[in-house]
């Protein structure tokens, strides 16, 4: 670490230390050369005894100085100093990517697609120059104090030897292309996928794929499939999810092919949010599109292998272990741009590749030639084993090929999956959630077990996360049913109980009928998301057998129940009225001023409107879901934008908040900031269920590698404008 006053070349004077990273320390320093203030980039000690990467660091870091663009941090000068090495570069007043989506969660989509369109427009500038980034991250992008968008740091990863790369330096992986993590040659294209990444996290909050280790999350980038981000933000447009899925192809060839067309889809996706424009890119560009039924997909994928294992096993080895060598700097550009393509045809050739194209034709022209015989009734019609013309298939025949969905719940994945193949199912996983099932294990389904599908439909399931400790809350003050929808909305399992309440020294209740009286467990027990918790509510001064029984027609249901709160049991009865509001009580089985015991059963009538009596509970969650999407689609936006202090015991650490609301009369809970170190007092940004206006901010602190909770907090919601 370099002192304050520090002289580098009797020219740039260190004034303040302003960021480190894995590689280097960042200092602000005055250049008194040219009398202004630059950004000076030291790299650490550790790092300078190795003279390859220095070799290579200074090479990248002058080719990097060519660039100049509005997007990219101007690299200035670089050199050595008795042993110091530098690199000086504009000077940025703001804040890095990683810690504005920290700050606020997550991104707006608008402004996500004009950081991503701003990013672009860097990296195609660099990439017209011949020159890759290979380490575009949140954490290299810079956003001004006047919203300008900057990529810096092009070239440090390039140089970075396999002797060189620290655990300080692989926070790269969350972002790493799967060529990179395995490796191999990078390109433009693996910039694309990075950048897809981080647009993932910004309208997201979360990177895709997470670990414990960079070795677990770099096995994710090679062999998973991401979760679609519409999954954690559901007003996601469609082609900006699309142009997301497209960035991030495991196969280099199905991405986008250069900058250019990730800016023009960018800026097309600004005026046509759910438009279809986003063309998939095919393997084979010259081949045919050949137009596939599920059924006929599903028997090409359970076609038997034709291949023996051996022979199966040396052709995965030998396309895993392609030649894919770094090139010095000159010879990446010629096999990039396609010159020198005399030098090319004299290398060898890679049988593993040739071996695999030749596999795929084969499979490709065998689904043709079933295709074509179908089609024109050409193949095998007098030889038994051949593939004979299919008859139309029977309705009986139809009820045949459907299987029955199996119960999911509580496997493993693998379990999972071996049970749907012999099925001819499919799986898909859209995410994690709080359950009682084990931490781990599937803790839900789409398709309900038992229901018929058709063969090779697919099921989409949900991991849990193990039970969500919850605190249970202090219902002192609360009527009744209040507190009872609060505890369910944290998930909790409410018994009613109801007890006379103690009098105070003047004969008076201390609670009065119909609100909360105690709980057990008592407040504040930390208790599992699922468990049962006994609410006990007051029914006021004990007055024996015979009370007066009060009018509650014309009032809320909510309100007659509380106000009926002596009564051992109110038995609740929905009828159509168009001519009364939704909701109001019309009629109550006991006459109002009537003497009644407060230990037998009360009705009320309660209206449903112009609706028929159980048609406005939507209990689907697919529906509800539509709703949502619809709403939002028109413009139905509801929004959070409070403050949260800093919570009582908060120690610093990482934080996860998660939002709990009442949707439909369903409690429905989603993850708004996982994992990221926040400061306080923080400004919330959420987006919350059309129409409801209130929900319950639950706010947790990673502590000894457990998420521990530090509080919840209501909040509430308004249409935005």
């Amino acid at each position: 670490m370099l002192k304050t006053g520090t002289i580098i070349a009797e020219r740039y004077e260190i004034l303040e230390k302003i960021g480190t990273g894995g590689m280097a320390d960042v200092y602000k320093a005055k250049d008194h050369k040219l009398n202004r203030f630059v950004a000076v980039k030291v790299l650490k000690s550790e790092f300078r005894e190795d003279t390859t990467f220095i070799k290579k660091f200074r090479s990248e870091a002058q080719a990097a100085a060519v660039l100049t663009h509005p997007n990219i941090v101007n690299v200035f000068d670089v050199g050595d100093d008795e042993g110091v090495y530098y690199i000086v570069m504009e000077l940025i007043e703001g804040i890095t990517l990683k810690e504005y989506i920290s700050k606020k969660g997550k991104l707006s989509i608008k402004e996500a697609t004009s950081i991503a369109i701003q990013v672009s427009m860097g990296l195609e500038a660099a990439h017209s120059h011949g020159i890759v980034h290979r380490d575009v991250k949140p954490q290299n992008i810079i956003i001004s104090m006047d919203g300008k968008v900057k990529v810096t740091d092009f070239g440090i990863a390039r140089a970075a030897s396999s002797n060189t790369i620290s655990s300080n330096v692989m926070g790269s992986v969350h972002y790493s292309s799967p060529e990179q993590v395995r490796g191999g040659y990078s390109d433009e294209k693996s910039d694309i996928y990075s950048l897809g990444i981080t647009l993932y996290e910004m309208v997201t909050g979360r990177v895709p794929f997470d670990g414990d280790t960079t070795v677990a999350i770099a096995i994710k980038h090679l062999q998973e499939e991401m979760v679609p981000p519409s999954v954690y933000t559901p007003e996601l447009p469609h082609s900006l999810e699309q142009i997301i899925l497209k960035c991030t192809q495991k196969s280099v060839d199905r991405r986008y092919q250069n900058m250019e067309d990730v800016i023009a889809d960018l800026k097309h996706s600004l005026i046509d949010p759910q438009g279809d424009f986003v063309k998939s890119a095919s393997v084979d560009n010259d081949a045919k599109t050949v137009v596939i039924s599920d059924k006929e997909l599903g028997e090409i994928k359970h076609m038997p292998k034709q291949i023996p294992r051996p022979e199966a096993e040396i052709l995965e080895k030998e396309i895993n272990e392609t030649d894919y060598d770094d090139e010095p700097d000159e010879m990446s550009y010629k096999k990039r741009t396609g010159k020198s393509e005399k030098h090319r045809k004299q290398k060898k050739p890679h049988y593993g590749l040739t071996i695999a194209a030749l596999f795929l034709g084969a499979v490709v022209f065998v689904a043709i030639i079933i295709l074509a015989g179908r089609a024109s009734g050409l193949i095998g019609k007098n030889k038994p084993d051949a593939v004979t013309e299919q008859p139309e298939v029977t309705k009986q025949e139809e009820e045949d090929m459907m299987v029955e969905v199996p119960d999911l719940v509580g496997k493993t994945e693998n379990e999972a999956r071996e049970l749907t193949n012999e099925l001819h199912l499919g799986l898909q996983m859209m995410g994690e959630e709080n359950s009682n099932q084990e931490k781990g294990k599937i803790s839900s389904q789409d398709i309900p077990k038992g229901t018929k599908v058709q063969a090779y439909s697919t099921i989409k399931y949900y991991i849990s996360k193990g039970a969500q400790q919850v605190s249970v809350p202090d219902v002192d003050g609360r009527t009744g049913i209040d507190a009872q929808q609060m505890m369910e909305d944290m998930g909790l399992n409410v018994i009613i109980q109801k007890e006379y309440s103690e009098l105070d020294d003047n004969g008076y209740p201390i609670v009065n009928p119909g609100y909360a009286y105690y709980t057990n467990p008592e407040a504040g027990t930390t208790v599992n998301s699922g468990d049962s918790v006994t609410l006990v509510i007051s029914r006021g001064v004990d007055y024996g057998d015979s009370i007066e029984v009060p009018s509650v027609v014309g009032m809320t249901k909510n309100d007659a129940i509380t106000t009926l709160g002596k009564f051992l049991d109110i038995q609740v009865k929905e009828e159509r009225n168009p001519e009364v509001a939704a909701g109001e009580v019309t009629d109550q089985s006991m006459e109002a001023g009537s003497w009644e015991n407060p230990d037998s059963t009360i009705t009320i009538t309660v209206s449903t409107g112009d609706q028929e009596p159980g048609m406005s509970q939507n209990t689907d969650e697919t529906d509800t879901s539509v709703q949502e999407n619809q709403a939002a689609a028109s413009g139905e936006v509801w929004k959070c934008t409070q403050s949260l202090n800093t919570p009582t015991g908060y120690s610093g650490g990482p934080v996860r908040l998660e939002l709990v609301q009442n949707v439909n009369g369903n409690p429905a809970a989603s993850v708004i900031l996982d994992g990221e170190t926040i400061q306080f007092p923080y400004d919330l940004d959420i987006t919350g269920a059309p129409g409801v206006s209130e929900g319950t901010l639950y706010l947790s602190e990673l502590i000894d590698g457990t998420y521990q909770e530090l509080g919840h907090y209501p909040i509430t919601f308004a249409k935005a404008e």
